[in-house]
């Protein structure tokens, strides 16, 4: 294995997906392809366009019709888990600048060992976690620390 190029995340419309991702976070369409069974949607960090994220509708030729409303009740709820984490130099400034863009935050940023940090939800309900890293090597506290919280 050489790296990582492409990584999913199941949407709800494809469309609103582009509004939120591009428009809001400002990530940058890297393909956009009517492939007649499916729409191959992917978004990269700008300046990244070998690490694509697909912004996948739920359906065929991957799922069935069962299968794709599962999953759809699943997005919806948030119960997909951690689904994209994303990196900035400034997390408040950053929180600031999408909370006024109508992002949804489910956590403000908070100090924590490895750098500054916060979660977004996307539209749809899949979860997203911004960090500012802390600088130089990080040393993680010990476990019955963050077991405190």
């Amino acid at each position: 294995m050489l790296k990582i190029t492409h990584s999913s995340i199941f949407v709800l419309d494809q469309d609103e997906a582009l509004d939120f991702y591009v428009g809001k976070l400002g990530l940058e369409v890297n393909a956009d392809v009517d492939m007649g069974f499916m729409r191959w949607l992917t978004v990269s960090v700008p300046g990244q366009p070998d690490r694509e994220i697909l912004l996948e509708r739920p359906g065929a030729p991957a799922h069935d019709d069962a299968t794709a409303e599962q999953i759809r009740e699943l997005v919806t709820k948030g119960a997909t888990g951690f689904a994209l984490g994303l990196t900035t130099d400034d997390c408040r400034k950053t929180y600031e600048t999408l909370k006024a863009k109508g992002v949804e935050f489910t956590e403000e940023p908070t100090e924590r060992f490895y750098g500054v940090d916060c979660g977004l939800r996307d539209p749809f309900g899949n979860h997203i976690r911004l960090v500012q890293p802390a600088p130089g090597p990080i040393t993680a506290p010990d476990p019955a620390q963050l077991a405190q919280g």
